[in-house]
């Protein structure tokens, strides 16, 4: 027995076996469970993304209780103990966008407390030729900690140099410099910077 085909322009039930009908039904099926699929994906990555900022957060303040979504201007991150702000966390690629080193942005997560001295440095992305035993190193990023921001951040004075990789560690220490001086005019007050 064949399919049932009215013409719809003669009345009847319409497009409903139509091949051409069935068909685009079945790609507007498919395209609805692709997008579903997708967002599921975006919610799922979203989460991935989020637990492991929420890590790199806790690294940068360890007492913190919680941490607020990024926001404000300069974008950052604030976090709170008890209630209370414990500091500031940011991207440096936001801060200081055209901060490059030699093959292009080194990406840090930086965070400073209400008296304006660095509680940690993570460098999350960079594409630098020497930067795996340079500035990915944690004793790169655990040099600042304790840093006040009125401190010079000079490379060869109170940044260590490193033979072979000036360029990435001078445009990390720039970054790291730069972005603190502007969240401590920001969001800090000055009386109470150190």
């Amino acid at each position: 027995m064949g399919l049932l085909y009215t013409d719809s322009r003669q009345g009847g039930p319409g497009n409903r076996y139509n091949p051409a009908v069935v068909s685009h039904r079945i790609r507007v099926a498919a395209l609805a469970a692709s997008i579903a699929a997708a967002a599921w994906g975006t919610v799922s990555g979203q989460a991935q993304t989020d637990a492991k900022l929420q890590a790199e957060l806790k690294q940068l303040f360890p007492a913190a209780t919680s941490f607020s979504p990024k926001e404000g201007n300069p974008p950052h991150f604030t976090a709170v103990v008890n209630n209370n702000t414990a500091g500031y966390a940011w991207w440096t690629t936001e801060l200081e966008p055209l901060e490059r080193g030699y093959d292009g942005p080194i990406k840090m997560l930086v965070g400073m407390d209400t008296k304006g001295v660095i509680t940690g440095v993570l460098v999350v992305e960079h594409h630098e030729p020497y930067g795996d035993f340079s500035i990915e190193p944690p004793a790169f990023g655990n040099q600042f900690k304790g840093k006040s921001i009125r401190d010079q951040f000079k490379v060869g004075v109170d940044v260590d140099a490193v033979s072979r990789a000036t360029i990435s560690v001078t445009s990390a220490t720039r970054a790291i410099r730069n972005s603190a001086r502007r969240i401590a005019r920001e969001l800090l007050n000055p009386e109470t910077v150190r």
